[in-house]
């Protein structure tokens, strides 16, 4: 295809001939980008003000409510080069015609670059977030991005607004279903292998999409979990618990960062200095963009930081927000600020160049339609390969609670009650932030028990129960697009039609939980146990007699004091996407051995939040029937189910934990064993885990902090030797001066299959 941009031409084959001539792979590195800026700066040079503040304004598109469609005002500005990127559009052929319009009808011709929220899984999808990462398996996580990168550029995108790395310990926010939960080492971890999934080693590979890390910062410490709220926290406390993840999604070289709705130090994040410049410039070395979340820009003026768009425009310029998202503030200001002498040229050619930038190295100047492509995303999308990961994604996420007298596994035989508002269920079940999924082909709950047990066992269902007979959050619900239809029947006649139901069968497995309306964005519950409605429904069966199998689809931990003290079998299954049905019950049967443990812990009551493993001790720790100690008087410090948790049908033993030296020096390797023995009667998978606890430092520290973890596949009968390294650099600690650095002295370390159930030993480094 022939590009009228002939400048662009002549500059790519200069910078593919400079490549050539080197054959060294540094100095190749060092011509390539020597071609890519001379490019991009050659490109600026031709710019007018106009059309480089076109390439800071990012539009979206309608499509989730009416369809691929555009507005017109938005067309116009596409064809007049005020639009740098479009997000919400996908598909070949509307992504092709909008693309069309800025690289046919624009002087410059510069493409557009077309974002869109995969959050987990583009029309593949997987399980939300928080789930995958209960399977503690970053390679698969890696691999679930990997495809939904492959989805996505199959489908006309270049970017996504993904991952949230988040560290959030409140489960009465929303968005919880988006990160990893609570811990910043793990958190650290599956943020790299998002970046990884996405980017791959070449973003120019039209199989790749450009990350964008999401939200910078803080934003999981919203105050009271309420979404959009303010976040005060130390410096101290950023840098220990809630930086870390951003920082290491920058490391792996994600090429974008979306600024946070919410203030930091006062200072909302999106006209922070310190934190879109001083942090993340000049001391992590980010060299992608910056752009703002929906609306952020025009919404310093509601934080009162700003009295009208040109003052709101101006700070968030100067902090660092570059691309402005559905705000239309830089498109309307920008020039006259400059003009004025308020910005300068130098800083919005540096802004633009970062824009460009990210767009050369999509490769979009060489070929602006190179991820438009009607017969792979045919061949691509939904493919029965990606299916089948699903499916193995989503059992690692499950997770089991609880399993008295070995309820779980089920026979495939005799007959099966299947009750409740989330059994037959295919829209709740892909879950919050499901984009591009469709949920007609999910599978539910019902049809993944019916499919597995045949003709060999017989299988009732009643609903039960709406999701929730709640008539204001009904409204609530309906009016943000759940479209919730409660039956017509009263909720005693479903009840009743349930225990019926119940009485015929041998064992009942009840699907209760949240709508996924009920999670995500926008979506916070000040009470997180399971709707009232749905629990009479469950208190109502439990007095049947009959055995209960409790599995829940939900967006957070929840509060299940009740459910943990009546219920034998309780299985999270979160929202498990596209192939739920066949992964529970692939899991339910026992043709997978439950492997998952939490990455956030579940409070005893809403009370307690927030509620986390790795908390400081006070001067008065608790300290059971002394009075004057830092404790509750009507439930436990700790969580109902801690950080880590998680059961197997089989059983593991550990060991006592063998240090092979009690000291070690700065420059040492620490060698850790514990041995971990499969006692039970079926193989299995464990998830190792190694806390650290500093005696005595500097200032105080966590009571544990995960260091390592190693996922081990162990037959039945079998015992492994499992070993971790621990060195000095595993041991820092941020100084009271900030300073990060190890302190000699006596150091505990736990090895266990969670945070709470742990061997130990101790060492010193000297």
């Amino acid at each position: 295809m022939r590009y009228r941009y002939s400048i662009i031409s002549t500059w790519l084959l200069l910078g593919i001939c400079c490549m050539l001539l080197n054959t060294n792979t540094a100095d190749a590195q060092r011509s390539s980008d020597s071609a890519m800026y001379a490019f991009v700066n050659h490109l600026i040079s031709q710019m007018t003000i106009d059309e480089k503040i076109g390439q800071l304004n990012l539009l979206t598109s309608d499509m989730a409510v009416t369809g691929p469609s555009m507005r017109k005002q938005y067309i116009e500005d596409i064809k007049a080069g005020r639009c740098g990127g479009i997000f919400n559009a996908y598909g070949p052929a509307y992504v092709r015609h909008l693309q069309s319009l800025a690289v046919d009808s624009t002087r410059l011709h510069i493409p557009l670059l077309f974002g869109f929220d995969v959050i987990h899984g583009h029309k593949t999808i997987f399980p939300i977030p928080l789930a995958m990462a209960c399977s503690w398996d970053t390679s698969a996580i890696a691999h679930a991005a990997r495809i939904a990168a492959t989805e996505a550029s199959a489908d006309g995108l270049n970017w996504v607004f993904s991952p949230m790395v988040d560290i959030a310990r409140d489960p009465r926010w929303g968005r919880v279903a988006e990160g990893a939960g609570e811990d910043p080492y793990l958190g650290s971890l599956i943020a790299r292998a998002f970046v990884r999934g996405y980017q791959s080693n070449n973003l120019a590979d039209s199989q790749t999409v450009m990350a964008c890390v999401k939200h910078f910062a803080l934003y999981g410490a919203v105050e009271a979990g309420r979404e959009y709220n303010i976040v005060d926290m130390s410096r101290r406390r950023m840098f220990e618990d809630y930086l870390p993840p951003y920082h290491a999604a920058i490391e792996a070289g994600a090429g974008s960062v979306m600024s946070a709705f919410n203030e930091i130090n006062g200072i909302p994040a999106t006209a922070n200095h310190w934190l879109l410049t001083n942090l993340l410039r000049h001391k992590w070395h980010f060299k992608g963009f910056v752009v703002t979340d929906y609306n952020a820009i025009p919404e310093l003026i509601n934080h009162g930081i700003a009295a009208d768009t040109f003052q709101a425009s101006k700070l968030a310029f100067q902090a660092g927000a570059e691309m402005d998202m559905q705000g239309l503030a830089y498109i309307h200001t920008l020039k006259q600020l400059v003009e004025q002498g308020q910005i300068s040229m130098d800083a919005l050619d540096r802004a633009v160049r970062d824009v460009l930038i990210a767009k050369y190295r999509l490769g979009l100047f060489e070929d602006p339609y190179n991820r438009i492509n009607e017969d792979r995303a045919q061949r691509e999308i939904m493919s029965p390969d990606k299916l089948r990961f699903a499916r193995e994604m989503a059992r690692e996420s499950i997770v089991l609670l609880k399993n008295e007298n070995y309820l779980l596994p089920l026979k495939k035989t005799g007959t099966i009650a299947v009750i409740g508002p989330l059994a037959n269920d295919q829209r709740d079940m892909i879950g919050c932030w499901s984009g591009a999924g469709d949920w007609h082909k999910a599978v539910s709950i019902l049809e993944g028990i019916r499919e597995a047990v045949g003709n060999r066992a017989k299988i009732l269902y009643a609903l039960g129960a709406n999701i929730t007979d709640d008539t204001a959050m009904l409204r609530r619900l309906n009016a943000y697009g759940a479209d919730i239809h409660p039956s017509s029947q009263t909720p005693q006649q479903l009840i009743q039609e349930a225990v019926a139901t119940a009485r015929k069968a041998d064992v009942v497995v009840l699907c209760l939980g949240e709508s996924e309306a009920m999670s995500g964005e926008a979506a916070s519950r000040a009470d997180i146990h399971i709707p009232e409605n749905q629990r009479e429904l469950m208190k109502a069966l439990y007095a049947t007699g009959k055995p209960i199998v409790l599995v829940l689809s939900n967006g957070r931990p929840l509060v299940l004091t009740w459910e943990n003290a009546h219920i034998p079998a309780i299985l999270e299954t979160w929202f498990l996407g596209t192939e739920a049905g066949h992964a529970i019950a692939d899991v339910l049967f026992g043709d997978y051995n439950p492997s998952g443990k939490l990455t956030m812990s579940f409070p005893y009551a809403v009370g307690q939040i927030p509620v986390y493993y790795n908390h400081k001790n006070t001067g008065r720790p608790a300290m059971p029937g002394v009075k004057w100690t830092s404790k509750y008087l009507d439930i436990p410090n700790d969580p109902l189910y801690p950080f880590g948790y998680g059961l197997s049908y089989t059983h593991f033993r550990y060991s006592s934990i063998r240090l092979d030296r009690q000291e070690i020096m700065p420059g040492d390797v620490l060698h850790v064993r514990v041995d971990v023995t499969n006692d039970g009667d079926r193989d299995g998978i464990e998830i190792v885990q190694l806390y650290i606890h500093d005696r005595v430092a500097d200032v105080t520290q966590p009571v544990k902090q995960l260091k390592a973890f190693q996922r081990i596949y162990l037959k039945k009968g079998e015992t492994r030797t499992v070993e971790f390294s621990l060195t000095a650099k595993d041991l820092q600690i941020y100084d009271r001066h900030m300073h990060l650095g190890a302190e000699p002295g006596v150091f505990d370390v736990y090895v266990g299959g969670n945070s709470r159930d742990v061997q130990s030993a101790s060492f010193t480094l000297q």
